[in-house]
């Protein structure tokens, strides 16, 4: 990561005649969660706190639900209870997030003192969200909330600063939104929509949800405040946020 980091540095220096895109791309936070000791002092054993957990949270998931849930060489949220290593892997997670935002402020201090800063657009996402232990596991794979969760973050000309939007969207819309943002034609086989008119806080016709799937004919649906989960069987779960955050 560091040394891609530099990669991104030395370009950013370079002198370009035309308009460019540039891809970075962070291993961490991925597992094995590795980063030097002193990301993980700044957050001590004793102050970590777990993720909300309940034990029996599985007992009415379709079977569907467990089969994708079911993957063995992944450590048990009660075999970390039992070890004594719940806030260890909490504690290394939050390391390594620290450690790529620091990496993170390196290129973008790099960006600010370059001469594309006043011209550039940024995005910054991540591909899927991660358990810590709720749902039983320490895993990726699911049509759950913490599964399927992800940062999404825009920030160039034209786009309010340090606007918080609470909707639901999908990853699909990060390339026609970039088309729009770039003044380039809309590509009319794109399935995703520009969230340019919701950065905006212009009128949006159609009101927002997000589709997940996973394998063939399992489907998440997210809109506000809610979840609904159909597996290929036909079975489904159904959660309202504002009620069961957790979805148990």
């Amino acid at each position: 990561d560091h040394k891609s980091v530099n990669w991104v540095i030395e370009r950013l220096n370079r002198n370009y005649n035309k308009p460019f895109f540039m891809g970075l791309g962070f291993l961490r936070v991925h597992v094995p969660l590795y980063v030097s000791q002193k990301w993980f002092d700044l957050y001590p054993l004793e102050s970590i706190k777990t993720p909300p957990y309940k034990s029996d949270d599985l007992n009415d998931i379709p079977s569907v639900g467990m089969k994708i849930n079911d993957l063995p060489m992944m450590p048990s949220t009660e075999w970390a209870i039992e070890s004594g290593e719940w806030k260890k892997i909490v504690q290394a997670y939050l390391a390594c997030i620290s450690y790529v935002d620091y990496e993170l402020g390196r290129v973008l201090d790099a960006l600010e003192s370059s001469k594309y800063s006043d011209n550039t657009i940024v995005v910054l996402w991540s591909d899927h969200g991660y358990r810590l232990g709720e749902k039983g596991t320490f895993a990726k794979h699911a049509l759950w909330e913490t599964a399927t969760k992800a940062p999404l973050m825009f920030v160039g000309p034209n786009l309010p600063k340090g606007k918080k939007i609470d909707k639901p969207v999908e990853m699909l819309s990060i390339y026609p939104t970039l088309l729009e943002l770039s003044n380039l034609p809309a590509y009319h086989r794109n399935e995703g929509v520009s969230l340019v008119p919701l950065l905006q806080g212009r009128a949006v016709k159609n009101k927002a949800y997000a589709l997940t799937t996973y394998g063939m004919n399992n489907h998440a649906v997210k809109v506000e405040g809610y979840r609904y989960i159909q597996y290929e069987d036909g079975t489904g779960e159904f959660y309202d946020h504002s009620k069961d955050p957790n979805e148990w």
